[in-house]
């Protein structure tokens, strides 16, 4: 991710240009990889992507409202997927919370790219916690995540239940992390310490599923749902 003052965030996707378009202009699509599972998600889909949007078919670029800009190109065999953030300054709400955009951002692109490459079409169900992080807990070190390294297999046992996978992506404040036992899903944490700008901290987790039945899932959340609250209350 840059640094200037406009952030861009990459991703290289291992698939054909036209493949990664249709997910970022399907609304049935994006909905399976984009934020996680709510009420308003549809809603949500509809202002971001398909309101005031400006988009250029054979360009492969599409601005979004509020003037996020995606621009897609070829790479190898597969594409090349990059966001640029609109500018701060121009709205005072928006640049309170630029940094949390950018961060969700860089969590929803490597999802985007979890579902075009590990599960093209599938039906998504999510778990999503967030919360504060008064206390200053390292979440990824609290699950014992901390010495996963790329490239190579790791087994856990994760609040009771033993999973193995890989590591998805590593960036400054997030780690993802893919989980056999939830239908090879994908699990992103990132936490913050209190500080001037975010006085409580903050801390979040999404869990990505796949093939998980109602029981199962609802299983999942009764383990999840105990530790996060007691850990980094504020919200769920």
């Amino acid at each position: 991710m840059s640094d200037d003052a406009r952030p861009r965030i990459e991703v290289t996707l291992a698939a054909p240009v036209d493949v990664v378009w249709d997910a970022l202009r399907s609304k049935d699509k994006i909905r399976h990889w984009m934020g996680w599972d709510y009420e308003g998600l549809h809603g949500e889909i509809d202002l971001i992507f398909f309101t005031d949007t400006v988009e250029n078919v054979s360009a492969h670029t599409l601005t979004l409202h509020g003037g996020d800009e995606f621009r897609l190109e070829p790479h190898g065999d597969g594409t090349r997927v990059t966001l640029t953030r609109a500018p701060r300054g121009d709205n005072p709400d928006r640049d309170a919370y630029y940094d949390d955009v950018t961060e969700g951002w860089v969590t929803f692109l490597h999802q985007l790219k979890f579902a075009v490459e590990r599960h093209p079409g599938a039906v998504r169900r999510t778990l999503s916690f967030v919360g504060g992080n008064d206390n200053a807990v390292h979440l990824i070190d609290a699950l014992d995540l901390a010495d996963i390294a790329a490239g190579t297999p790791f087994q856990k046992n994760l609040l009771g239940e033993d999973v193995a996978g890989d590591m998805w992506f590593r960036s400054g404040h997030q780690l993802g992390i893919t989980v056999d036992a939830w239908g090879n899903g994908l699990f992103i944490v990132s936490s913050a310490d209190p500080s001037p700008s975010k006085p409580n901290g903050a801390a979040m987790a999404i869990l990505s599923t796949y093939n998980l039945d109602d029981a199962q899932l609802a299983e999942l959340d009764s383990r999840w749902r105990p530790w996060w609250t007691e850990r980094f209350p504020g919200g769920e």
